[in-house]
């Protein structure tokens, strides 16, 4: 009893074991030798040497788990996705010297570092030669692990996620030796400290090489820490935790960046902890893709004691440069150092002299690239230097011309007039201070609104010479207007004030004294409705309509509301009576029931909007007195009620 009790505590550990024991592996790659044709049987193979590195964290890592990873299970599968080999028996050369298994060096200089954390990584290389038959698809060939360390901080359920990696042999007739990394990945960065690590690689049939930040793969989970035959491609990608991505995989001031052409990677991580980062090698053949290396690894950024720190700031979003001259060929130096008593700054032209200057200015010879040194502290037990690019392409002086009718809703046309010396211009930025954009070089855009305008183009060269330039736009704020309905006595006559422009001309020429002013009389012997339609038209070439009707009634009189609701909608809010034919109103008051003065006005243009003392005034009857003159001078007085609703 008691030894089938502990059989079944030892199967239930080994369940429980693989998320410790893959957190060991921080990193891997696969590469891959073409070794030529061999013949067997009568049939031609291609020979291929394949090599898997794996990483290992000696340190924290489970001395088990690193025994766990001898063997190494290879799967290939062709192009199409179908099982070609399976292999489980895949062990590394541990005879000491043979490079099967290795101690990374450091490569960390701790001279200045008063906290020196503790470092171990091992390299495990296993090794493995195919005899492949000519295939128009290629290969892939496969290793799959659980699980990742689970203090990743950019990952998504890190502990749960295996690693898969895996190369790709090119289909026949391409016969390719896959690129390899010069470098050992660093096992330290520190905080806030300027990263220069060179991810660059070689490869040996002389191929172009570039490289970029690429997305992990997930691998192995559960209980089958190392599965026998690895899952066919495509393979999944791992999820990142917001805000990272594989494209921004450390936090940094300035991001970590990765230099296209040479592999350099650049930037101030100001975050401490571990993250997972990827980077792929293309190989390029007669201007195609042939084959991409992919090298994943787990940076730790630490804080650092360090002493002495050479920093030269970014102004360009290109990687690692300082700045990028576009107006002269002078340029100032902005020195972010940290611990400095001394400087020797070497601007990379040949024969010219050193500055020991603190922030000092130079002047190039000429246009082109080229590569600033700074020391800190040169001589001293401490020194530390930095080397940023200095970019200098004048002339660049961006500009743009507008032309159209500045008016709403008419187009204008903006035509990009941008100086460079160096050509082409590859991208132009819009902002029309209206909250819309656009990428095109000469954009056509409509204000939907008079108002004073600031337009924006942000152009860039292909030396990434960017710069702005900021034109004020006024469009007309143009609203024709003939002016408000009214109403009138037969017999009376109303004079017109039209507004909005500075020509006007009114249809129908009915009952009117002049059809090309602003300010016509109308006349009206009878009683009826006359509409009319005023074209306005102003000094910027804007133009519009606006109509206006005259009601004309027998007698004076006024016209009241027997009710009104002041609720805010928009709509009755006020209770304004409306006079007809009357000179003038002296007064306009509102009395609730017990006497008292809630509103007092001296026209009826404002109304009572149904407060009093500054609260909702109470829900009733309420009683109104006007007193007015009317036409032939005369005083009278007029006295109703409303009722008020809410």
């Amino acid at each position: 009893m008691i030894m089938r009790t502990l059989g079944i505590l030892v199967f239930l550990l080994s369940l429980l074991s693989p998320r410790v024991f893959a957190s060991h592996i921080v990193g891997g790659d696969f590469t891959y030798r073409f070794l030529g044709d061999t013949v067997i049987s009568g049939q031609t193979f291609k020979k291929y040497r394949v090599t898997l590195y794996i990483y290992q964290d000696c340190i924290s890592g489970v001395p088990d788990a690193i025994l766990q990873d001898n063997p190494a299970f290879f799967t290939v599968y062709d192009g199409a996705g179908n099982l070609f080999d399976v292999d489980t028996t895949i062990r590394f050369n541990a005879t000491p010297g043979s490079g099967g298994s290795i101690t990374v060096p450091a490569n960390f200089s701790n001279d200045c570092i008063n906290n020196i954390p503790d470092l171990c990584l091992l390299r495990k290389r296993f090794e493995k030669t195919y005899y492949l038959p000519p295939n128009p698809n290629g290969y892939v060939v496969v290793y799959q692990r659980c699980c990742r360390n689970a203090s990743i901080v950019n990952l998504v359920d890190p502990g749960d996620k295996g690693a898969t990696y895996f190369c790709t042999i090119p289909p026949t007739p391409i016969f390719n030796n896959s690129a390899y990394f010069n470098n050992y990945p660093p096992q330290v960065i520190c905080k806030d400290n300027p990263l220069f690590y060179d991810h660059s690689a070689t490869d040996p049939d002389g191929d172009s090489l570039s490289y970029e930040f690429c997305a992990a793969v997930e691998g192995a989970s559960g209980p089958d820490i190392k599965p026998p035959i690895a899952t066919p491609p495509p393979f999944d990608t791992v999820d990142y935790f917001p805000p990272y991505t594989y494209q921004n995989s450390i936090s940094g001031a300035p991001s970590i960046q990765i230099d296209p052409t040479t592999g350099l990677m650049t930037g101030t991580p100001n975050r401490v902890g571990r993250y997972l980062v990827t980077v792929c090698c293309t190989e390029w053949r007669d201007g195609l893709p042939i084959n991409t290396t992919k090298r994943e690894f787990q940076f730790v950024v630490t804080d650092c004691s360090k002493v002495v720190v050479a920093d030269i700031p970014l102004f360009s979003t290109a990687p690692n440069t300082y700045i990028v001259n576009c107006k002269d060929y002078k340029v100032h130096f902005v020195n972010t150092s940290k611990g400095g008593f001394s400087y020797r700054w070497d601007f990379g032209v040949e024969g010219a002299p050193n500055s020991v200057d603190f922030e000092p200015d130079f002047v190039y010879p000429d246009t082109g690239t080229y590569v600033v040194k700074l020391v800190v502290n040169p001589g001293s037990t401490c020194p530390d230097s930095i080397s940023r690019l200095v970019k200098i392409y004048p002339v660049f002086n961006p500009d743009f011309i507008d032309s159209g009718i500045y008016c709403p809703g008419l187009p204008i046309t903006f035509t990009d007039q941008t100086e460079s010396t160096i050509k082409p211009i590859v991208r132009w930025n819009w902002s029309f201070g209206d909250g819309t954009s656009s990428a095109d070089q000469n954009p056509v855009h409509t204000f939907t609104k008079g108002g004073t305008y600031n337009v924006v183009l942000t152009s860039e060269n292909i030396k990434n010479c960017v710069d702005t330039t900021v034109h004020r736009i006024i469009v007309q704020n143009f609203t024709p207007y003939a002016g408000d309905d009214t109403i009138i006595v037969k017999g009376e006559y109303i004079q017109f004030d039209a507004k909005g422009g500075t020509s006007y001309s009114w249809t129908p020429p009915d009952r009117l004294s002049d059809t090309s002013i602003s300010n016509p009389i109308g006349t009206y012997p009878d009683t009826g409705t006359y509409t009319y339609r005023v074209f306005v038209k102003s000094d910027y070439g804007c133009s519009g309509y606006d109509t206006i009707s005259v009601w004309v009634v027998n007698n004076a009189s006024f016209v009241v509301p027997t009710a009104f609701t002041p609720n805010g909608d928009g709509r009755n809010d006020y209770f304004r009576p409306k006079a007809v034919g009357y000179r003038s109103v002296k007064y306009f008051k509102v009395y609730n029931r017990w006497g008292e003065e809630v509103y007092f006005g001296k026209s009826l243009e404002q109304g009572w909007d149904g407060t009093w003392g500054g609260k909702p005034a109470e829900l009733g009857v309420y009683f109104w007195h006007i007193s007015f003159i009317d036409r032939r001078g005369g005083e009278g007085y007029m006295k109703g009620d409303v009722t008020l609703l809410r």
